[in-house]
């Protein structure tokens, strides 16, 4: 299974905390970790994670900070493309806090806002294989990216955690839109051929042109939800030779699994032994 992943990568500074602050107050974190994060970066590490080749296409740079995101991906079976390599400011940083009693977090992220312009074609040599995952943050890598896969027959699947501007053009390339709860599209239609819409704990909903329901997510005690939703997607997109509803409890199930686990990256072991 190769996925393609095309999308944003952060740096996250991630503090885990008995209660998380109020505003002008200071706490004491229980415990620190520094990971690659964003969504399509963490969506990159579960396909690797699943036994996949993951293949991300993103920005990192020359900064010390990208250097600590790229290893920490490479140690996880990512392979990155970075298209713009030679790039010295630092990549976005996110800043996290997950409160320790129910996994619950608190995410400040400049995402790509500062990231230039840079081109796209050289990296459109690597889409190919089985299925294409977008997050749209890098807008024209997106649409290119999308653009190829179909002229190959590649399906495409849109991780749409909210709405952007791009996704005009985007969605009449894409597939697969898989929402979250709070996506909302400024018209309220998606005329995408497979609608999804994960919830959280809740059922995760799906549409096509002939069918709809639900598939119900596995109950777990979470001990962190940071990135649960990215995971979701990776899975998911992992499992692209399953069927629609097979293919939705598979990554139910993962995206459980990592919820399960605290830290950013004390999930991986056990989504190993998840392969399929």
């Amino acid at each position: 299974m190769r996925v393609v992943l095309a999308g944003l990568s952060t740096v996250d500074l991630v503090q885990r905390v008995a209660e998380l602050p109020a505003p002008g107050e200071k706490v004491q974190s229980l415990a620190v970790e520094v990971a690659a994060g964003g969504p399509a970066a963490n969506a990159a590490v579960t396909v690797a994670a699943l036994g996949g080749e993951a293949v991300l296409l993103t920005v990192l740079g020359a900064h010390p900070l990208a250097d600590l995101a790229r290893a920490d991906l490479e140690a996880y079976g990512v392979r990155v493309v970075d298209a713009l390599p030679s790039r010295v400011s630092p990549p976005p940083v996110s800043a996290v806090s997950v409160r320790d009693a129910d996994g619950e977090r608190t995410v400040v992220s400049h995402n790509a806002a500062d990231v230039p312009d840079f081109p796209v074609s050289p990296l459109l040599d690597e889409v190919h294989g089985d299925c294409v995952l977008l997050d749209g943050h890098h807008p024209e890598l997106a649409l290119a990216v999308a653009r190829r896969a179909r002229e190959l027959g590649v399906p495409v699947v849109l991780d749409a955690g909210s709405w952007k501007p791009v996704l005009t053009d985007l969605l009449p390339l894409v597939d697969v839109a898989a929402c979250s709860a709070h996506f909302r599209a400024p018209d309220g239609v998606l005329d995408v051929p497979v609608v999804i819409t994960t919830a959280g704990a809740g059922p995760v909903r799906y549409s096509t042109v002939d069918d709809s329901g639900s598939v119900p997510v596995p109950e777990v005690e979470a001990a962190d939800t940071l990135g649960a939703g990215d995971v979701w997607h990776g899975a998911f997109a992992c499992g692209a030779s399953l069927p629609l509803v097979e293919r939705i409890r598979f990554a139910n199930e993962v995206a459980a699994e990592r919820v399960w686990h605290a830290g950013p990256r004390a999930w991986v072991p056990a989504v190993r032994e998840m392969r399929r």
